[in-house]
């Protein structure tokens, strides 16, 4: 097979594939890969970083399509919100489709990256919940081959991209059912969000699975309202909750994310919770009902 020596120009390398991006990284272990650039630009402009050289991924025609394998999509990283968007991605995983519509403006969507939207992650990255919701994996790719790794993992810094390792491709399961994501911006339109939910339903293994993006450093999975509101869905029917069940699930859901304040000495009552965080907790509590609700609608 052959292949085409990269452009460089200005320390700025344009890889034709995977094993050219990864061979450039290892030649300029400084360089930064770089795919839509939003995140990294908006970083340089601020004077917070100052790479000494990139590897564009723009010209790696495989990062940017999806395929299917083994009831899972295997998502390119270099596939732009503005192309999640669109209906045939929204068919295929509905939450990560509305994520990546309300991910910004038109240029931002344009440009940005599933890919970059995980390594940056950054706490208001709008596909980071859904991605957690779902239980993606990472196909990460680097000198010593490939591996995978839970998104869950990255995001919480428990297992770092070595040197001259970048994300190539993430890994979703195709669940075929419901999965709502929704988010709470300071301003009309799309916007950063102050808090988001991702709700998704897996029939086949009779969970609901939630995470809560924007509130913390990395998406939040509160397990035991996951577990308590999965056993009182009745899977075989129409699966349906009563109005308290839903809004009990919201609580459930605003408690374990942003918990109360341990008292200041044993025995007291714990200090009430700023305003701030209050009006925090009851827009995640409206949230998750809402989108368990239209989930299971």
């Amino acid at each position: 097979m052959t292949t085409h020596a990269p452009r460089t120009a200005h320390s700025v390398t344009l890889p034709a594939s995977l094993d050219e991006a990864v061979a450039a990284l290892t030649a300029m272990p400084a360089a930064v890969p770089v795919a839509g650039g939003t995140d990294l630009m908006a970083a340089v402009n601020k004077g917070q970083l100052r790479p000494a050289g990139l590897v564009g991924l723009g010209r790696i025609n495989e990062l940017r399509g999806w395929q299917y394998q083994d009831g899972h999509a295997l998502l390119g990283a270099g596939l732009t919100h503005a192309r999640m968007g669109r209906p045939d991605f929204a068919a295929l995983i509905p939450a990560l489709a509305t994520a990546a519509r309300a991910a910004g403006p038109p240029q931002i969507r344009n440009a940005g990256t599933l890919g970059g939207n995980i390594v940056t992650a950054a706490p208001t990255g709008d596909s980071l919940p859904v991605l957690a919701a779902l239980e993606a994996d990472l196909l990460v790719v680097g000198p010593g081959g490939s591996r995978e790794i839970p998104v869950s993992h990255l995001l919480a810094g428990r297992e770092m991209l070595g040197p001259a390792e970048l994300v190539a491709f993430v890994r979703v399961p195709l669940l075929h059912a419901p999965q709502v994501f929704l988010k709470a911006t300071g301003r009309t339109g799309p916007g950063r969000a102050l808090a988001s939910v991702a709700v998704v339903l897996d029939p086949a293994r009779r969970a609901v699975r939630c995470a809560v993006g924007a509130i913390a450093p990395m998406p939040l999975r509160p397990l035991e309202a996951e577990h308590w509101i999965a056993s009182l869905v009745d899977w075989d029917a129409e699966r349906g909750l009563t109005p308290e069940a839903l809004m009990a699930f919201g609580e459930y859901v605003a408690a374990a994310c942003i918990p109360d304040q341990p008292p200041a000495a044993e025995g007291e009552e714990p200090p009430p919770l700023p305003p701030a965080v209050l009006q925090l907790r009851r827009t995640v509590a409206v949230l998750a009902r809402r989108a368990l609700g239209r989930a299971l609608s």
